[in-house]
This record gives structure tokens, C-alpha cells and sequence, in this order.
């Protein structure tokens, strides 16, 4: 009987299977390693290298040993080759991660694929994005996303709302009455646009809260469904269809016909908690800065720890960790700063582990570290803080976010998001706005432990 490798030993077997001696086939320019749905192994080479006699008796060599290597998680040796069109190879790049020189490895995925790519740097053009996630349920998203448009359109800004969370769909009762609504969603559109008329809908998917109108800005609100929610377990269950254009491309595509439709300068995604596909897709693929709300609770560092590792383990952290500011949610007024405190060592630490760099031991000023001190108020580690308030939990309504309970449990956290975050309308370019272009300070994250 073959020995036991389980899933998660995977990869470090493969990884020294590839340092061993000989052990790569030569003349071969790309090779990809596939794990399937299944959590099997196989080769995958373009079918010009397969009409070389040496290069597949090398491969077939591989082949064996890999099967040695994996057991269960691998394909018999005569099988584990699949050679398909150089073309199609290429295609793949943006969902494979070099793990040797010349040697690529895909994960397919049923779900989730989206946490594997970051999409980020400067937005030239359109709106500034920010998606509001969280690990856990009940942490006060879509409140956040309400109170938050209210205070950028007193600022001015233009902000167009969208609730993503389409499994539980609420941005729009807590924001508007029943009246007000538009006749479409968000689901309306992706069924829509499955048979090419997803800009049939797009002018009557945004409507304007009564309590918005007075503002200085505008405040537009796209909800998961329209005024009437229809067959919207019918039509949630293609939202995730797959088509030729990927789901965050078609997200990426709502975002932009939607920003054009209501000229918005800022964007806040309320995103659905947890690590389903759309969380993914709001979080890494629309090139937004990301609010991660979180409790200071075991459960959720745990979480939140499962995502910063992954990010690590698959070299997205020099990407992601731009874009991130963490949210004390729901942080109780007594005992405050003993609480906040608490919250801070762990996300430092957290951070710290995941996504900083590692302290230097040269004193080199033209070093780039992005690094920080557990109490620098400017890291994205730091957390801006929502109080948790009696009355707001009591369930004020938020057809009124500019109510006294609201503007008590939001009034820190509104401080230090205009800190942090420079107005949207006058961003300059190459600019981070979380981390204020920390990074190249090279802070030391030594100071604080």
C-alpha cells in the first residue's frame, strides 16, 4: 500500500521532487503542474514539445517520480502527461505561480480562484474604490458603507453604493424606503448580461436616499435587487455562470457602466463576508483599497490569519498589503483603550508574521522595507475604531445616518479615515493613500512589540 500524503503536504513534495538532481526534464521551456479538482497532479507541456521523443521519455521519468512522490494525489505514470496548444498555455499566466525556474503551478478551483491574483496599482481614470470586508457576519458592513457615504458626499464626492453581498442582501432596506428603490439589481444585471443585454438595465439600477439629496455630494445606492425582488433565487443561481469573460472581468465591467452612469468619484463596495467568490473578487480584482473589519475575538484572527498566510505562501503580499486598513468593529466604550490595545497587538502581530518585511540587519537608507511599529497610527495594521452604542444597536434606522447614535459610535473612525485617506476627487498619482507611501520611508517595525 502506498503511503498517506494528505492534501496539504502536497506542494512541499513537489517542490522537493524539483530540487532533486536531474530530476527536470531538459530543452523544455515552460512546464506546468497542474492540480485538479480532484486534488490530483499531472504535467502539462505545449504538444510541440510532445513530438520530441526525448524530451517525453524525460517527462515520462517525472512522471514516475511524482507518482512515487504523491500516491493518491497523482496519476498513473502513462497518464499524468497532458500536452495541449502552446496558445492555451499562455493563457494561463495570470492563474499560475512559478515555484522553480521554468516550472509553473495551476490550482483549479470550483470556487475561490479570485484570491490567487491581485489587481491593484494607481486608477489613473475613474472612481476610488473602496470595498468594505469582513471574515465574520454581523460586524456592521453595510452600516459602515451607509454612514461612510453619507460623510464623503458632505464632503463633496460623488459615491455610488453597491451591495455585493447578494446572498444576504440589505444595503438597501437600512438605506431607503421601499418607494425609492430602483427597478434593478445587481443580480438583475448578470442574468442580463448572460444574453447580452446587461445595458438594458443599467439606468434604472441606482436610486438616491430621501436623507442624501441636501448633501453637498451625491449619494447613488445600487442594491442586490430591484424594487420587486422577482425569481431571485432563480436568478442568483447564474450569477456565477461561467462564460468566456471571467466573473471578476464581468464585475469589473458592472463597476465601470455603473461609475460612467453616475459620474462617481468614490466607489464603496459592500462586500459579502467570509472567502466565497464574490468577497474574492471585491477584495483582489477591482483595484480597491479594503477595509477589513474584524472583532478582537479568537475566531476571527484565526480567520483573517488563514487569508494573510495564503497571501503570503502564494507572493501576494508585496501586493495586497497596500490596500488594507483594518476596522475595530463594534469596539465597546468601557474599557476602551484597554480593548483597542489588545486588538492592536494582535493585527500588529498578524501583519508582522504575514505581510511586513522582515527586519534588516544592514543600515542601508536606500533600503525599501515596508515595515512598522506596532503603534504607528499611520500603519495598516493600526485599527480605526467604530464604538459599539446602545442605542445604535437597538436598531436606528439608517434612513437618518446623521442621527446622534450613529454619529457617537462612527465620529473616531471618520477622524481617522480622513488621516489616512486624502479626499478622493484630488488623489495625485502613484500615490498609496493607506499607507501615505510609507513604504518608502523603510519605518523600522522594531519600536513596538
Amino acid at each position: 500500500m502506498k503511503q498517506f500524503v494528505p492534501f496539504d503536504s502536497i506542494a512541499g513534495h513537489v517542490k522537493s521532487l524539483l530540487l532533486a538532481p536531474g530530476a527536470l526534464p531538459a530543452n523544455i521551456p515552460d512546464l506546468y503542474l497542474v492540480r485538479d479538482l480532484f486534488g490530483k497532479v499531472r504535467l502539462s507541456i505545449s504538444d510541440e514539445i510532445d513530438r520530441d521523443d526525448a524530451a517525453r521519455d524525460s517527462l515520462g521519468r517525472l512522471a514516475v517520480a511524482l507518482h512515487e512522490a504523491l500516491g493518491a494525489h497523482s496519476y498513473p505514470p502513462d497518464s499524468a502527461v497532458l500536452s495541449v496548444d502552446r496558445e492555451f498555455l499562455k493563457s494561463l499566466a495570470d492563474e499560475s505561480t512559478q515555484i522553480h525556474p521554468g516550472v509553473y503551478w495551476i490550482d483549479r478551483l470550483v470556487t475561490g480562484s479570485d484570491w490567487w491574483t491581485v489587481r491593484s496599482g494607481h486608477r489613473a481614470q475613474g472612481a476610488h474604490r473602496f470595498t468594505l470586508y469582513s471574515v465574520k457576519a454581523g460586524v456592521g458592513r453595510t452600516t459602515t458603507a451607509a454612514v461612510l457615504a453619507r460623510h464623503l458626499a458632505c464632503r463633496g464626492e460623488r459615491v455610488l453604493v453597491i451591495d455585493l453581498d447578494l446572498e444576504s442582501p440589505g444595503l438597501s432596506r437600512s438605506t431607503m424606503d421601499a418607494l425609492e428603490w430602483p427597478e434593478f439589481g445587481v443580480t438583475d444585471w448578470f442574468v442580463e448580461d448572460l444574453v447580452g443585454q446587461g445595458d438594458r438595465v443599467i439606468d434604472e439600477m441606482t436610486a438616491s436616499p430621501v436623507w442624501a439629496l441636501e448633501l453637498e455630494g451625491d449619494v447613488h445606492v445600487a442594491p442586490a435587487h430591484g424594487r420587486e425582488p422577482g425569481e431571485y433565487l432563480a436568478k442568483l443561481g447564474r450569477v456565477y455562470m461561467d462564460t468566456p469573460d471571467p466573473w471578476a472581468g464581468r464585475l469589473e465591467r458592472l463597476l465601470q457602466s455603473l461609475e460612467k452612469r453616475c459620474d462617481a468619484t468614490v466607489v464603496l463596495l459592500d462586500s459579502p463576508s467570509g472567502l466565497n467568490d464574490i468577497a474574492a473578487a471585491a477584495v483582489m480584482r477591482v483595484n480597491a483599497q479594503v477595509l477589513l473589519l474584524a472583532v478582537d475575538s479568537a475566531s476571527t484572527w484565526d480567520d483573517y490569519g488563514i487569508l494573510f498566510r495564503h497571501w503570503q505562501a502564494q507572493g501576494l503580499a508585496g501586493s495586497i498589503r497596500r490596500n488594507l486598513a483594518i476596522v475595530s468593529a463594534l469596539t465597546p466604550v468601557i474599557d476602551f483603550e484597554h480593548y483597542l490595545e489588545g486588538f492592536r497587538q494582535r493585527s500588529w502581530h498578524l501583519f508582522q508574521e504575514c505581510l511586513y518585511d522582515e527586519p534588516r540587519d544592514d543600515d542601508d537608507p536606500a533600503a525599501v522595507r515596508f515595515a512598522f511599529a506596532r503603534d504607528d497610527e499611520r500603519a495598516p495594521h493600526d485599527p480605526l475604531p467604530i464604538v459599539w452604542n446602545r442605542g445604535f444597536a437597538a436598531g436606528t434606522s439608517l434612513r437618518s445616518p446623521e442621527q446622534a447614535p450613529v454619529s457617537i459610535a462612527y465620529a473616531e473612525f471618520l477622524r481617522r479615515f480622513d488621516q489616512i485617506v486624502e479626499s478622493p476627487s484630488r488623489r495625485v498619482a502613484d500615490r498609496s493613500a493607506f499607507c501615505m507611501s510609507l513604504e518608502t520611508d523603510a519605518v523600522s517595525a522594531q519600536g513596538g512589540t
